[in-house]
């Protein structure tokens, strides 16, 4: 709750300051529950109360409820003065810190509310009702609920309110909110990477119109400028005064410069830089030119003149050279991943010509001569066979010692 990421939250720079001895301390405390609701109540009790800390509170509507104090001491009453709070105002109190029960029952409560906002929903659409609850909101003692919706008009919920009180038995709340308001409570990333502005710090809403974005020369595309809302973002208001003081220099009604050449058009115009750059038609680069130059070719036209060739004005394109970096460079990715079986080849020692060698058992191994000298054998005897001198084959010589035997059947008759 204090790590400074909540909705809306506020940094308490006094906590390590010492107060003096016969300070009495602010006995107002400001309470925080979910979303970005905020409350301010009196510690009659004088409890000693740290931020983050859970608080048993009084509800505007009977029973008890449960919340985290968010802010303590003197900056509570800045916030009072921010929120145009007089502190006589506040009356709701502080009962206790909360017990054992009371936690197990306000943890029960917050687990039952995404089931009962989607119940919510289809009793609606049941009764045909244009209306969309986006979020509900459990009192800490499980009596009563609050259930925010968007409608573009006035609702007529009666029926609903019927429903949903015989569906869930508790006492219903319902409050109409604006689409800002919406994203605000949910909560969200921007099209920035940051967290939604109207969900961290920004509580004014202002109107933002289409004309804020035409002075700071972007497209009018409304998915970019869009927020999560719906609506246009509320960072186009950022600049615009900026952009409104850059733009009293820029001179008016020079969308076309007469020259020489023919008619030069206006492209771009960085605002800040003061340079305006103009084409010609058909030509594919753009003409930058300063401001006191556009202003001074503009009363050129308006007494009849034409200025001179804009083309005086273009700078030539340098090539660019690259730098030679000598530094580290990121070779991640491109090693093989066969680096290693290369090396492992080099290091494998060749075997000397000629010598015996004898292994680990004592066994003799034989010379590299001698399988060479076998090697050419075999080659020898495979040439021979394709020269056409072939060996005599091995049935050929048993045939002609048959012929030299006589036949066993001969013997008896001899």
């Amino acid at each position: 709750m204090t790590s400074g990421c909540n909705k809306l939250d506020v940094y308490d720079w006094l906590s390590d300051m010492d107060l003096p001895a016969n300070y009495k301390p602010f006995n107002i405390v400001e309470v925080r529950f979910k979303g970005s609701r905020k409350d301010f109540y009196i510690n009659t009790d004088n409890l000693y109360l740290e931020m983050g800390e859970m608080v048993v509170v009084e509800p505007s509507t009977g029973g008890y409820d449960v919340g985290h104090v968010s802010l303590t001491g003197e900056l509570v009453r800045l916030q009072l003065k921010k929120n145009n709070v007089k502190p006589e105002t506040v009356a709701k109190k502080i009962y206790r810190k909360p017990t054992e029960v009371d936690v197990q029952k306000y943890n029960a409560a917050k687990e039952l509310e995404w089931e009962t906002m989607h119940r919510a929903r289809k009793l609606a659409l049941d009764l045909g009702l244009s209306m969309k609850i986006s979020d509900v909101d459990y009192q800490g003692d499980k009596t009563k609920a609050t259930f925010y919706y968007t409608a573009e008009g006035r609702v007529d919920f009666r029926e609903l309110i019927k429903r949903m009180a015989e569906a869930f038995r508790i006492r219903i709340e319902m409050r109409q909110i604006g689409m800002r308001q919406e994203a605000s409570r949910l909560g969200g990333l921007g099209s920035c990477g940051r967290e939604l502005c109207c969900s961290t710090w920004l509580t004014d809403f202002k109107t933002v119109s289409t004309a804020a974005a035409r002075y700071q020369n972007l497209s009018l595309n409304t998915l970019k400028l869009a927020g999560q809302c719906g609506k246009l973002k509320c960072c186009l208001n950022y600049e615009l005064d900026s952009y409104m003081d850059a733009l009293k220099d820029i001179p008016s009604n020079v969308d076309r410069l007469d020259t020489e050449a023919g008619t030069a058009f206006l492209q771009k115009t960085d605002i800040f830089k003061k340079i305006m750059w103009y084409s010609y038609p058909g030509a594919e680069s753009w003409i930058p030119l300063e401001v006191y130059k556009v202003r001074e070719y503009a009363e050129m036209n308006k007494e009849g003149r034409k200025s001179q060739d804009l083309t005086v004005h273009q700078q030539p394109v340098e090539e660019i050279e690259k730098p030679i970096s000598y530094d580290y460079e990121n070779v991640v990715g491109q090693d093989s991943l066969t680096r290693l079986d290369d090396k492992n080849k080099k290091r494998r020692k060749k075997k000397p010509k000629g010598k015996k060698e004898t292994n680990t058992s004592g066994n003799k191994i034989v010379s590299l001569k001698k399988v060479e000298t076998n090697e050419k054998k075999i080659v020898t005897s495979e040439e021979e066979n394709t020269n056409g001198n072939k060996p005599k084959k091995r049935f050929n010589r048993n045939k002609n010692r048959n012929k030299n035997k006589t036949p066993n059947n001969n013997k008896g008759d001899s």
